[in-house]
Formats: C-alpha cells, structure tokens, sequence
C-alpha cells in the first residue's frame, strides 16, 4: 500500500482549510457558459475604476526592463512612501500584497506554542497565517458585528505574541474609533505585537481616519499594513506594505522572500501613490455607490451591516442559494459563512452606478424566485 504523502506535513497544515477567494470572471463564464462581457464580479473588492493614468503610465515604462530582476529592496517605493508618510525607510516592509505582510508577521513572530488574538468575523487570513505557524488562534466573540477590543485585550495571555486588529474589518465593513483604537493600544503590553490591518483606509471619511503612523513612535509593538490592491486599483499586481519600528522591520525582512514585490507593481505603486486625484474620484464613487447599495437594499427589507470599506454585507437569508441565482444571472458577489460565521449574509463590493443597478436588479429577482 503507497504512502499518503500527505501525512509527512505537520497536522496543523493538514488541518488547514484553503482560503477560497471571489470566483473569477472566466471560470463562471465557463461554468454556465455565459458572456464575459455581460458578467459584473462584485465578490473581491477591487476598484472598479481600475487604474489611474499615472499609475498605466508608469507600468508601460517599466516594460522595457521586464527581462530584469525588480529591485528586491524597493527602494524607489520605499523612498515614495518615507516622504509621505514621514517615516525613515528602516520602518518600511514590502509585501506581494498586504497578505504577504501580515504572512510576513506570523513567520516572524509566531510558532508552535505561541498564540494570537483576533475577533470573530475578522480577515480569514489571520486564522490561516497563525494555523499555518503551528500557533494558537484566540478568537473573541464580535461585537455588533466588530471588534471588541475590551474583551481582546482581556484575552491576551502568556502565549500572545500578536493581535490582529483589521479597521475597517473585512469582510464586515465596522470601524474602531481612533480614540477605541489607541486606547487599546495602551492597554496591551509591549511585548504583543499589534498589528492594524487598514486595508481600506482611503475609503475613511477624513475625520474618521486614525493616524497611527504617527503612534508608530508612541507604540513600539505596532504594526500598521496598508495595500495598493483597493482605492489604488492594484489588486492584480500585488503589492503591499508595513510600517513599524525598525527593529520589528528588520527581523520581517529577514524572513522576507527575495524579490517579492515584482518589477512592474514596484514601479505602478509608487506612481499610484502620487495619483491623487485618481484616489479622490475613488473615494467619491464609493460614497455615492455605498449610498446607493443601502437604499436598495432597504427598499428590499435587507438588513445590512453598516460599512466603513469599499463592500457592504447584506443578510438575505439563504445566502448560497441566492448566491448560485445571482451567478446565473451573471453577478458574482460573496458568500461569508463557513470560516466568517455569518451563513445568512453576503458581501457585495461597490461597484459602478451601472454594476450597482444591474446587482440590485438582480437579486430582486433572485430573492423572488
């Protein structure tokens, strides 16, 4: 009888349950044998303005040199982000998204008999980043669909050495104050490292906005991860970043992988950077298509979560059946049980007035058959 080859892997990598991201466009075409053309994909939060012109600009110029390795030290994008932020580069770490980061994170500073803290609903990749390392998930029950940070600083014990705190919260849009957040901070001890995924954060109305690069000198133990795959348009070339204290830094890029930002998404982000008036119409298509998507849905009698990002969850009920009538209706949207714990809802990405008026019209319909 053969081996299971399996087998040879730790169990708590078996035991993993894959990440499952929004289907794509082609293979639901595929599937139902549908027109790409008349398909909307509102399932992975991705800016539906695509890219800015400086941003294509830049991308075109870097082809040329295509044939090389990228800088594996991003300094051009390091240097972008130093000046905007007014952080030295030693605080700076590039990532192949900001999934990489925050992998980067768990590689760096969890492993078998160390823990994590994070809530119930939060980013699916915080429970695989810690499973993958052999270490502890601490999930704390949500409040009002969010963080509560409270009862998460009350879980933190002797094993904790990494809290995730994603604001606003994927995939169930809430936010944490400013004033909730930094208060939090003053109350987990300097050895936890905190890291505050703000993936979503051009989407914040100003007044909204926590300035926690700035706390970075305040709170040695923070990490703020930030990406260019949203309001930046940049989700298909994979490029993120993270703040923290050089020391923290330094040991995430010893363990970082050589050249792993690519040659064109180094080049893309640091002129997206400076776009911001791309940035701008970005954040004002999403107002107005967020306000849209509530009215819809309030016109259906759909409860939803109030929502701080770029998407908006809505409880439909029979969330996979109304999801499979969607798709046959060539709309892909997100179902958010399973790992999420929340088997009635799905999240919706804002898309443009036309996207947003073809889903509403759509699920009207799928919620009637």
């Amino acid at each position: 009888m053969l081996m299971d080859l399996c087998e040879l892997s730790p169990s708590h990598v078996r035991s993993i349950a894959p990440y499952q991201p929004g289907k794509p466009i082609s293979e639901l075409a595929r599937e139902l044998g549908l027109d790409e053309k008349g398909i909307i994909k509102l399932a992975s939060n991705e800016n539906p303005l695509g890219i800015g012109p400086r941003t294509r600009a830049a991308i075109d110029a870097a082809l040329p040199e295509i044939a090389r390795y990228p800088d594996g030290n991003g300094f051009e994008l390091k240097q972008a982000l130093s000046r905007r932020y007014g952080v030295d580069m030693s605080c700076i770490v590039l990532g192949n998204g900001s999934n990489d980061v925050l992998e980067l994170v768990a590689l760096a500073f969890l492993g078998p008999g160390r823990a994590a803290v994070m809530s119930r609903h939060a980013f699916a990749v915080y429970p695989l980043a810690t499973q993958a390392r052999g270490a502890r998930s601490i999930v704390v029950p949500a409040k009002n669909y969010g963080h509560d940070l409270e009862a998460m600083a009350r879980a933190i014990d002797e094993e904790t050495y990494v809290v995730w705190v994603a604001n606003p919260n994927n995939p169930t849009g809430t936010l944490a104050r400013p004033e909730e957040l930094e208060a939090f901070l003053r109350k987990v001890p300097e050895r936890v490292l905190v890291v505050v995924d703000e993936a979503y954060n051009e989407y914040l109305k100003p007044d909204l906005r926590a300035d926690t690069v700035k706390w970075l000198k305040r709170h040695p133990n923070l990490v703020v991860v930030r990406t260019f795959s949203k309001a930046y348009g940049l989700a298909g070339l994979r490029v993120g970043y993270g703040f923290a204290h050089p020391s923290v830094a330094d040991v995430m890029n010893r363990v970082r992988q050589p050249f792993n930002v690519n040659s064109l998404a180094l080049a893309a982000a640091a002129a997206a950077l400076d776009d911001m008036e791309f940035v701008a119409r970005s954040y004002a298509l999403n107002l107005q298509g967020m306000a849209q998507l509530e009215e819809g849905a309030r016109r259906l009698g759909l409860p939803f979560i109030p929502s701080y990002g770029n998407f908006i969850t809505l409880q439909v009920g029979k969330a996979p059946e109304i999801y499979k009538r969607l798709l046959r209706r060539s709309v892909i949207v997100r179902p958010v049980g399973g790992g999420y714990g929340l088997p009635e809802h799905l999240r919706v990405t804002i898309g443009t007035q036309a996207e947003n008026e073809k889903f509403l019209a759509a699920l009207a319909a799928s919620l009637r058959e």
